[in-house]
C-alpha cells in the first residue's frame, strides 16, 4: 500500500465513497469546518457546484434526484449553513425524491458542551429525513455512506442527512477502509393471489378510473400505464405531481386533479365506483377530494404499502414493480370498459378553457393566455418547473403535459422558490432539454441570487415571472374565505434591470402578443433570460365562481 493511501484523510475517503455511488455533482457552499472535503472534491471526478445560498443547493440536489432517480447530493458547513439545507431536504422527503445531505458539525471534542455554532443537527433533520446520523468515527464512513444512498434511493425515496464532525473530517482514515459494493434491487413480480383479487374487483366494477401519481414516473411505468389504460378502456387522471406520466393528448386522459375547488376532473371520480391508484401517495393531495364518502373500491399499485386514511381504504394492495404489475393485471382482468360520455366532456371543457385563453387579448395577460403561450413555446420533452402560488393552480390544471417529468410541481411540501435553483439541477440532469422556470414575483426574489450561479456554471434557462405585485394565491384564498384580502401586496424592482445587473438577459412584456415570440427568443438564448410578464389575476375568482356553478351534468 502506498504512503498516499495509508495517509488518506476522511474527507478523501468520503469523496471516494461518493464516486463509488456514481455521484457526478455536489451542490454547496464550503465552510471552515469542511474544507478538507471540498478540497478532496476538487481533486476528484465530481464537480462541486458553488452556490449562493445553501437552501438553493438543497433544491438543486432535489431536482437532480427527481429527474435522474439517483440521489442528488448537497453539502454545507455546520450550524447556519446546515440549517439552510433543511428546507430543500424536507421538500425532497415529502416529494419522495432521493437526496443525500452532508454537513460539517462541531468536533467530538466539544460536542458534549455549549460551543460556538453548535446545535443538534441530527435531531433537527431527523423528522424530515429517512435517516439522520452523525459520522462519529473515521472507520464508519464507508458503511454510513452506502447506507445513506441505499435508504435515499429505495422503497419510497427520500432524503438522508449525515453530519461530519470537524475533528473526524480532519482525521486520517483507516488504511483498510474502502467503498462498499453498490447493490441495486431488481424489480419484483406481483403476487398472483393479489392480482386475482384486484382483477375480481375490476371485473365487478362499472366505472373504474385510474389515478396516477409521481411514483409511476419514478418507476418508469408510463408505457405500462398507457398499455393498461388502452387494454381496459379506462380513463386516467394524474396528480399535479404526476403530470405527464400519462399524455394529456391521449383520448383517455382526464387531466390533473388537485385544484382547491371541485374541478372538471373531479367529476370523473364522482361517477367512479373503483379507483386504480398507480404510484399515488397521500401527500400529493387529500383523497377525501375524490372519495368523500369512502365508498369506492381502491386498488393500490406501488412499491410500498399505502398510508392509512379514512378516505383511502385499500381493497387490494399490490406492492411490487409498477410496470410489471400493470401489464399482469391487464392480462388478468380480460375485459374492456366502455368510455363514459362525461370523460369526453371533461377533456373538452379543459381544452376549451385553454383555447379561450389563447385568444384572450387582455393586458395584463390572462393566466390561461400565459399557460397557452408557454405550451406553444416548449417542445414535448422540454422541462418547465412550476413554482408555488396562484400560477401553480393555472399551470397544473391547464398546461398539457405529454412526457413524465417535463412539468415539475412540488406538491408534497409545496415550497416556494425552489424552481430557479431547481432549474440548474434540471439542466445538469437533462442537458439536451430546454428548461423554463414559471414563478411568481414573490417566489422569484427568494432565490434569485442563483442567477449568478447559473451564469458562472454556463447553465442556460428561461425564468418567466408572473408579475402581480402580490402574494396572489394567498389573496385568492382570503377573498374566497373572508371576502377580502389583507397584507398581501408588495413592491418589486425593475426585473429587466435586475437580470441585466447579473449579466443575464431581461425582457419586459408590454402587450399580449409579445409573450410567445419573447419566449421563443429567450429559449434560443444560450444564457439565462428573465421575462417579466404582468398577469391579471381577476380571473382567479371568475374561475372558482364558474366551477362552483357546475353540477354532475358538467353543464
Amino acid at each position: 500500500m502506498s504512503s498516499e493511501q495509508s495517509e488518506r484523510g476522511v474527507g478523501r475517503l468520503i469523496v471516494q465513497c461518493l464516486e463509488n455511488e456514481g455521484v457526478s455533482h455536489v451542490f454547496g457552499i464550503p465552510g471552515e469546518e469542511n474544507i478538507h472535503l471540498v478540497d478532496a472534491l476538487s481533486d476528484s471526478s465530481i464537480r462541486y457546484v458553488l452556490v449562493r445560498h445553501e437552501q438553493a443547493a438543497s433544491f438543486m440536489a432535489e431536482v437532480y434526484g427527481r429527474l435522474t432517480g439517483k440521489a442528488g447530493v448537497c453539502s454545507a458547513t455546520l450550524g447556519p449553513g446546515a440549517i439552510n439545507l433543511l428546507l430543500g431536504v424536507a421538500d425532497a422527503t415529502t416529494n419522495s425524491t432521493p437526496v443525500v445531505a452532508l454537513s460539517a458539525q462541531v468536533g467530538m471534542n466539544r460536542k458534549f458542551k455549549e460551543s460556538h455554532q453548535g446545535v443538534d443537527l441530527v435531531s433537527m433533520f431527523a423528522p424530515v429525513t429517512k435517516w439522520s446520523e452523525l459520522i462519529a468515527t473515521p472507520g464508519a464512513v464507508p458503511e454510513m455512506i452506502r447506507k445513506a444512498f441505499k435508504l435515499a434511493q429505495t422503497e419510497r425515496p427520500g432524503a438522508v442527512y449525515l453530519a461530519v464532525p470537524e475533528d473526524v473530517e480532519k482525521a486520517l482514515a483507516p488504511a483498510d477502509a474502502r467503498p462498499l459494493v453498490v447493490n441495486t434491487p431488481r424489480p419484483d413480480e406481483p403476487s398472483s393471489s393479489q392480482l386475482r383479487r384486484a382483477a375480481n374487483v375490476l371485473r365487478a366494477a362499472e366505472n373504474p378510473v385510474v389515478l396516477a401519481g409521481h411514483g409511476a414516473a419514478r418507476a418508469g411505468a408510463s408505457g405500462a400505464l398507457r398499455r393498461f389504460a388502452e387494454a381496459l378502456g379506462v380513463p386516467v387522471a394524474t396528480t399535479f405531481h404526476g403530470k405527464g406520466v400519462f399524455p394529456d393528448d391521449h383520448p383517455q386522459a382526464l387531466g390533473a386533479v388537485g385544484f382547491m375547488r371541485h374541478d372538471y376532473v373531479n367529476f370523473g371520480f364522482d361517477q367512479a365506483d373503483a379507483i386504480i391508484a398507480v404510484g399515488y401517495e397521500l401527500q400529493e393531495f387529500d383523497p377525501v377530494r375524490i372519495n368523500p364518502n369512502s365508498d369506492k373500491k381502491i386498488i393500490h399499485i406501488h412499491r410500498f404499502p399505502a398510508e392509512v386514511d379514512l378516505h383511502y381504504e385499500v381493497e387490494v394492495g399490490l406492492q411490487s414493480d409498477i410496470g410489471r404489475t400493470l401489464d399482469a393485471l391487464a392480462t388478468e382482468v380480460g375485459r374492456r370498459f366502455e368510455p363514459e360520455v362525461g370523460e369526453h366532456r371533461i377533456r373538452a371543457m379543459i381544452e376549451g378553457e385553454l383555447e379561450r385563453g389563447r385568444r384572450d387579448d387582455r393586458f395584463p395577460l390572462a393566466p390561461a393566455r400565459i399557460v397557452a403561450d408557454t405550451r406553444a413555446a416548449l417542445g414535448r420533452e422540454d422541462i418547465v418547473l412550476v413554482d408555488t402560488g396562484a400560477l401553480k393552480m393555472w399551470m397544473a390544471r391547464l398546461y398539457p403535459t405529454y412526457e413524465p417529468n417535463t412539468c415539475l410541481i412540488s406538491n408534497g411540501l409545496s415550497t416556494m422558490a425552489w424552481t430557479l435553483p431547481g432549474a440548474i439541477g434540471a439542466k445538469i440532469a437533462c442537458p439536451e432539454a430546454r428548461v423554463l422556470v414559471a414563478t411568481g414575483d414573490g417566489a422569484f426574489l427568494m432565490n434569485s441570487q442563483e442567477i449568478e450561479t447559473a451564469l458562472r456554471e454556463r447553465v442556460p434557462f428561461v425564468v418567466l415571472i408572473w408579475v402581480d405585485d402580490e402574494y396572489g394565491l394567498i389573496k385568492w384564498k382570503m377573498e374566497l374565505e373572508l371576502g377580502h384580502s389583507v397584507d398581501t401586496a408588495f413592491a418589486n424592482p425593475d426585473f429587466v434591470a435586475y437580470a441585466e445587473s447579473f449579466g443575464a438577459r431581461g425582457y419586459r412584456i408590454e402587450a399580449p402578443e409579445d409573450l410567445l415570440p419573447t419566449l421563443r427568443q429567450a429559449l434560443a438564448d444560450d444564457t439565462v433570460s428573465v421575462i417579466a410578464c404582468p398577469v391579471d389575476y381577476s380571473a382567479n375568482l371568475q374561475l372558482t365562481d364558474a366551477l362552483g356553478e357546475l353540477d354532475e351534468s358538467l353543464s
